[in-house]
């Protein structure tokens, strides 16, 4: 019998932490979360308006319900506070390991023995966190995208003793709050679709750093052929340059490959605080990048 879902914590209110706990309370779970800074929920979701101006796309619920179930949930001022009682935890902090294997030790001590532990790492396999608990056949990947630009999907892999059951579960409920599984069936840095995304990030990121192509014009290939209403540099705008950045590290320090190496224009643009849509200013300026401009893509 599969373990029912009714309580999910949060921990880490990010720009990702904030949309699973958005969509999870709209779909009717009973919803906790904590983050170290008690302000970021409220910054995020101001961004959030930001994000969906400059996209052609719909968001997965409208904008309106997006602040009204944020209400909904409830912000813990602990850890161990905000993982009481839950029957899913997923960790959506920093791309930092170290970090969440220090994390996802507290949620051990403190959650359930039913619960579910689940990290939203870009890149990061579970399987080099599980070991820092008790339950590593109840951990897994569930790495979601961009929901407030309408991207309702999300890896799911399991770690090295993750059981079926609880696979089917994460799927299950993926599903449950409107997004599909995109099942990795053994385990890959990077995951299913965000490894295909990271190779379009290397590879802009490397053809701008060395000079060879403007970014803009990257974006106005890219917009041209897709028909997205931005590019690549104004995705990872709004992603966040630093998380970027993290996650380009990870595959760095698996492969040790110096192409793999996130260019050091990129790093100097995180050192002065050019992080993208929240702080204002990355490759493009917000909240009226030039790629919204009718003239961007004139000939």
């Amino acid at each position: 019998m599969k373990p029912r879902i009714r309580k999910v914590a949060v921990i880490g209110t990010g720009t990702l932490g904030t949309q699973i706990a958005v969509h999870s309370a709209y779909h009717g779970y009973d919803v906790s979360a904590y983050d170290a800074d008690p302000r970021s929920m409220g910054k995020v979701l101001r961004m959030i308006q930001v994000r969906i101006a400059n996209s052609n796309r719909k968001p997965a619920i409208p904008l309106r319900e997006i602040e009204r179930q944020a209400k909904k949930i409830r912000i813990s001022s602990t850890i161990e506070a905000a993982v009481r009682g839950a029957d899913l935890v997923i960790e959506a902090i920093p791309e930092n390991l170290k970090l969440k294997r220090r994390i996802f030790k507290v949620i051990d001590l403190s959650a359930p023995e039913k619960a579910i532990l689940a990290t939203n790492s870009s890149s990061i396999p579970v399987s080099r966190i599980e070991s820092a608990t008790h339950r590593p056949e109840k951990c897994l990947n569930l790495h979601f995208y961009s929901l407030d630009l309408g991207r309702n999907m999300a890896d799911v892999m399991g770690g090295k003793k993750t059981t079926r059951q609880v696979l089917e579960t994460g799927k299950e409920w993926v599903r449950s709050i409107g997004c599909v599984p995109l099942t990795v069936k053994k385990e890959l840095l990077g995951f299913c679709f965000n490894r295909v995304w990271r190779a379009i990030k290397r590879e802009t990121l490397h053809m701008w750093a060395r000079g060879y192509v403007d970014f803009k014009d990257i974006d106005r290939g890219w917009m041209i052929w897709t028909g997205m209403s931005q590019g690549p540099f104004g995705i990872m705008d709004a992603v966040g340059l630093d998380v970027v950045y993290g996650i380009e590290m990870v595959y760095y320090n698996q492969s040790k490959d110096r192409r793999d190496y996130p260019p050091a224009a990129l790093k100097k643009m995180i050192e002065q605080k050019h992080l993208g849509v929240k702080t204002g200013k990355g490759f493009y300026t917000y909240p009226n990048p030039e790629f919204k401009s009718p003239d961007f893509l004139k000939a």
